[in-house]
């Protein structure tokens, strides 16, 4: 299972979370998506998106529950999300919401953590801020060791940036996990 979850895209795990909210065609999936921007990170093609349903009915993660006609528009097929989805989908939350090597991902990851019950939500960020303040230890600390050895800090600038980064991405989840607690005073 860890591996399939592994596999599953981005586009993937954003279809599956569309119907988690209830059954649909994939035409009113591609309408939703557009709707909500979900262009700014993932291509929305109608070849990808019906590429993508098409191998999550193979892999068992969605399944056809119907069609209809409407007028002269071509037969349109509607899925449902199964069980073996919905749990691939919250693993593949799960575990793209601590893992700190991908922004991509964790931005899917973000905007389908909704999906998560607030406690899980936020035990998940306190794992990620770890791995985070791990990471920034470890380019200051190089950072400082290659100068202290003779490196000219303009040749580290990459380093120092990665460490403002991390910095920064910290303090946004400290600031998210305040709004998750208590939305309603932040």
């Amino acid at each position: 299972m860890a591996d399939a979850v592994a596999r599953l895209t981005p586009t993937a795990i954003m279809l599956l979370a569309l119907l988690r909210e209830d059954d649909m065609h994939a035409y009113e999936m591609v309408r939703l998506l557009r709707e909500r921007r979900a262009d700014r990170m993932i291509a929305l093609t109608h070849g990808t998106i019906y590429h993508t349903v098409a191998r999550l009915e193979r892999q068992g993660h969605i399944a056809e529950v119907g069609s209809d006609r409407a007028g002269n528009r071509p037969e349109r097929t509607t899925y449902a999300l199964t069980d073996a989805g919905d749990a691939a989908l919250l693993d593949w939350i799960r575990r793209e919401l601590v893992s700190i090597d991908d922004p991509e991902r964790f931005r899917i990851a973000l905007t389908e953590a909704h999906n998560l019950a607030r406690d899980e939500m936020i035990a998940l960020f306190a794992q990620r801020r770890e791995l985070l303040a791990a990471s920034l230890d470890a380019h200051r600390g190089a950072r400082d060791h290659a100068i202290s050895h003779g490196s000219h800090p303009q040749f580290l600038i990459e380093v120092h940036r990665q460490a403002a980064l991390l910095a920064a991405d910290i303090a946004w989840l400290d600031e998210a996990v305040e709004f998750i607690r208590r939305p309603d005073t932040v």
